[in-house]
């Protein structure tokens, strides 16, 4: 193989760092940047609660990330964006206009309201605590951070959906590095993509077996309502690319999500994919976006696998 799977903590660049309440099931996960770089974007969902997201189309003025973050709360989550600026200016991390720092904080929030407490969102505080984290960079799978409240398969309610989180994976080809993060809250079924087994989403009533949401969904008279769910996440890379070519690898990256949800982008869904390169190596932006996908897809797996709670626990805490 001329690819090889590593370790995400050892990429150089960025730090990853998670704030969680676990009374209320949200929390923020924060991806601090060390280095300048170019980010790109795709939105395919057709409801995203996000900040600053408008900076990365190809038609903007090139912006370097100071940090990313991915949160619960819908778009009440976005205050948690107001404690990263409070962080990253305190450190003089942004960019500069004379003796001022304004911190360039991109957010993606997922719907999480439906587990745990509604009234209890991540704020400001969150957002602090959450690159405070990151200083120790140890990166967390599973129910934590951005993903503690993620679901998957919510079609017929709460009651048949399964439990999901934050995931992560990253790889190397040649002196080319990408990494994934991703947190699984969608509306559809997560499938293994080497394979195209279900491994979580929409359960039959009796939660012993799966249901296809597909199907279900042929069969609907009335519209999905819309907001409620999201697959968000970021692909991080070395490469040196344009914010068009960065644009181009998030777009490509996409065919991860195709390949791991169904459905996925409907309406209800407020799916983004950040790219971002830290610059340094050359390479071909159809290549990084090759691997992106690949280390997506398998980030998205590591979500769902590393979140799995006992439906004894998991029914105590949805509506």
């Amino acid at each position: 193989m001329n690819f090889r799977k590593i370790n995400i903590a050892d990429m150089d660049g960025f730090r990853i760092g998670n704030a969680q309440d676990y009374d209320a099931m949200t929390g923020v996960t924060a991806i601090v940047f060390d280095k300048k770089n170019v980010c790109g974007i795709d939105i395919s969902g057709g409801g995203p609660a996000s900040r600053e997201s408008a900076l990365f189309h190809p038609h903007s003025a090139q912006q370097s990330v100071t940090a990313l973050l991915l949160s619960g709360g819908s778009a009440y989550g976005l205050a948690a964006s107001s404690g990263a600026m409070q962080y990253l200016e305190e450190r003089d991390m942004g960019f500069h206009l004379g003796n001022i720092v304004v911190p360039i904080v991109p957010q993606s929030c997922i719907f999480d309201l439906g587990i745990g407490s509604s009234k209890i969102r991540p704020d400001s505080k969150m957002g602090y605590d959450a690159c405070v984290d990151a200083e120790k960079n140890h990166p967390v799978s599973g129910s934590v951070g951005g993903g503690t409240g993620a679901t998957v398969g919510k079609i017929c309610g709460m009651a048949r959906s399964q439990k999901s989180g934050i995931g992560y994976a990253a790889y190397q080809a040649g002196e080319l590095k990408m990494a994934a993060v991703v947190i699984v809250n969608a509306l559809g079924d997560v499938f293994d993509y080497r394979t195209g087994k279900k491994v979580a989403g929409l359960t039959t009533e009796d939660r012993k077996s799966f249901s296809d949401t597909e199907d279900f969904m042929y069969g609907m008279q009335e519209k999905l309502r819309e907001g409620t769910n999201t697959t968000i996440g970021a692909v991080i890379c070395n490469g040196d690319f344009s914010q068009q070519e960065m644009s181009k690898i998030a777009c490509m990256t996409r065919s991860a999500l195709g390949r791991s949800i169904s459905p996925v982008g409907t309406s209800a869904d407020g799916d983004t994919i950040y790219a971002i390169s830290t610059l340094g190596v050359k390479s071909d932006c159809n290549v990084a976006g090759i691997l992106a996908c690949r280390a997506l897809s398998d980030a998205i797996l590591d979500a769902v696998q590393s979140s799995v709670m006992p439906d004894s626990e998991y029914l105590k805490l949805i509506k």
